[in-house]
């Protein structure tokens, strides 16, 4: 509700209707809350608040009416607040007695609302008592047919969840065949430039000096057909564009980027509320982008996000987390909406989540996005070894509940975004993005890592000791950032024909095959895993046994 009024997630007006029941399983209202009624949330806004007797179906339809009115005259909130009751408890089977003594010996002595509208119909000579009884034993006929029916179902059948914007979107696709993510240098050039350049009314507009120093700087990496981490972002959002798909960012501070890193919304340092967004400036015919600071609570942004990406497979939309500690107050909707939303309710999104993530100094909830949390609920085997074919990758990614990734490269994050659209399906994706990697003189990528041919790697071998495998003496296996701190040791120790790095860059689903492989590559190599969080926490955990599965227990793994 608070995001009611708010530019980039208002509806316009909603009708929340409340089924009130008054108690809270087995809790007294003034137990519950410390206003009058529990609609008093509503204040915050000043939306109309209507209290309806649930009993009184002409009254609960009349309110209902007088609140379409409102919300289709003003486009602002209204609440149906329908006061009512469960004549058995909480759950239907309850004993309400127990806790509730006094209301429930009232409510045992109510009709129900249905006989008690009924008998106002009868008294006013609307319908007979045959038309009621009549009515009343063919809705019977119709429950006890159904319950009958059931009783000779030998499996379940989905309903067709499919809505109006996902029509059509999985007819004539092969479910195990993903687009190619790579594009023309072409268009990275464009986009580049774009996202490169002051407003092309850079006279009249002036934007912070330190800008004219990142857009330089950019441009200096453009030339060099190199780029970092906020470019790579802006090339995979603007190539989408291109292609029709919308793309939506929000978040706490993501115009800027919470680490100052991609200013796509720059203003004008003398005008008020002037602001030029080069992405929604690429192309004549592009998709719309919206990119947009959100509130400051998690569950309602993130929640608001995910019923954003149900609604049309066809946009790119990404909540992006201040630091990714902070997804522990949206941990409802990630527990029991992001992570289990197919399962529970068939329903597809491919809703993506930026969770900046590293031990880097920053203190207690500044440092880790809880990997380790999102990995205990992937839906994958640990002792489970698909088996080996062409199509083993994307039937990972088809069977699994949602993806997490931790890249290292800027241009394998460039896949990784456009690979949520080129899928045949919709799955959740969750990323633990860099802080320090965003400026890191080392994180740059080429553009021949991206242009036509290229595709996101699920693991990336160390290519430095790929010629002499049997020298090697230490595998290491990590994800994410720490690969640069190893880097840099086995560098300062001149190890560099000793030990060799590979980098798993898609953590879930696991690639067995892909492990097995880098294993075999080096047998008489130790296997190590190497990670900054501790050893409780972090990847450690999954990626111990499904390491084990990897090569059959055959090699130790520490």
């Amino acid at each position: 509700m608070h995001l009611s009024d708010l530019p980039d997630y208002t509806t316009h007006g909603t009708i929340h209707i409340v089924v009130n029941n008054q108690i809270g399983f087995t809790t007294d209202p003034r137990h519950s809350r410390s206003s009058p009624y529990c609609t008093d949330v509503a204040r915050v806004v000043n939306a109309p608040i209507f209290h309806v007797n649930g009993d009184d179906p002409e009254a609960v339809m009349h309110v209902c009416k007088v609140a379409a009115e409102w919300r289709a005259t003003f486009h602002k909130d209204v609440i149906i607040d329908i006061v009512s009751y469960r004549r058995n408890g909480h759950n239907e089977i309850d004993e309400p007695m127990f806790t509730q003594p006094l209301m429930y010996k009232k409510i045992r002595g109510t009709k129900p609302a249905l006989d008690i509208y009924a008998n106002q119909l009868i008294t006013e000579g609307v319908v007979t008592a045959e038309e009621v009884k009549s009515v009343k034993d063919k809705y019977e006929k119709i429950c006890e047919e159904a319950f009958e029916q059931a009783k000779t179902e030998t499996h379940i059948k989905y309903k067709d969840w499919i809505d109006s914007p996902w029509s059509g979107f999985f007819e004539g696709k092969d479910p195990l065949k993903v687009a190619p993510t790579g594009v023309i240098e072409e268009t990275l050039v464009h986009i580049g430039n774009r996202f490169s350049s002051p407003p092309p009314n850079a006279a009249e507009f002036v934007i912070h000096k330190g800008l004219l120093r990142v857009l330089a700087a950019r441009k200096e990496m453009l030339e060099n057909k190199t780029i970092d981490w906020a470019l790579a972002e802006a090339m995979a959002f603007g190539s989408l564009l291109k292609e029709g798909i919308h793309v939506r960012l929000s978040g706490q501070d993501v115009e800027r980027g919470t680490f100052s890193h991609r200013h796509h919304v720059l203003h004008h340092q003398t005008v008020d509320k002037a602001t030029y967004r080069p992405l929604c400036h690429l192309y004549p015919d592009q998709a719309p982008y919206t990119v947009c600071n959100s509130s400051l609570s998690e569950f309602g942004v993130l929640g608001f996000e995910l019923g954003y990406s149900m609604t049309n497979p066809n946009a790119l939309v990404c909540w992006e987390a201040q630091f990714g500690d902070f997804n522990n107050t949206a941990q409802c909707i990630i527990d029991q909406f992001v992570s289990s939303g197919q399962a529970k309710w068939v329903r597809q999104s491919g809703l993506v989540m930026l969770l900046p993530h590293g031990m880097e100094g920053m203190g207690p909830e500044h440092s880790s996005a809880r990997v380790e949390r999102f990995l205990q609920m992937c839906s994958d085997d640990p002792d489970y070894f698909p088996p080996e074919s062409d199509e083993f990758a994307i039937r990972q990614l088809h069977d699994i509940n949602w993806i997490v990734a931790n890249c290292s490269t800027p241009g394998n994050y460039f896949h990784l975004l456009r690979r949520q659209i080129a899928l045949p399906f919709r799955k959740p994706l969750i990323v633990l993005t860099p802080k320090s990697l965003l400026r890191h003189p080392e994180c740059r990528s080429n553009f021949s890592e991206m242009t036509e041919g290229t595709d996101f790697q699920r693991l990336i071998p160390d290519a430095l000791t790929a010629e002499n495998p049997n020298q090697v003496k230490r595998v290491i296996f990590c994800t994410g950032r720490v690969y640069y701190d190893l880097l840099k040791a086995r560098r300062d120790r001149k190890l560099d024909s000793d030990i060799s790095i590979s980098r798993i860059e898609q953590i879930s689903p696991f690639p067995y095959d892909l492990v097995k492989a880098e294993c075999a590559k080096y047998p008489n190599a130790e296997l190590v895993w190497a990670q900054e969080e501790h050893k409780n926490q972090g990847c450690w955990t999954y990626v111990q046994p499904r390491f084990d599965t990897a090569i059959n227990s055959t090699r130790d793994f520490r």
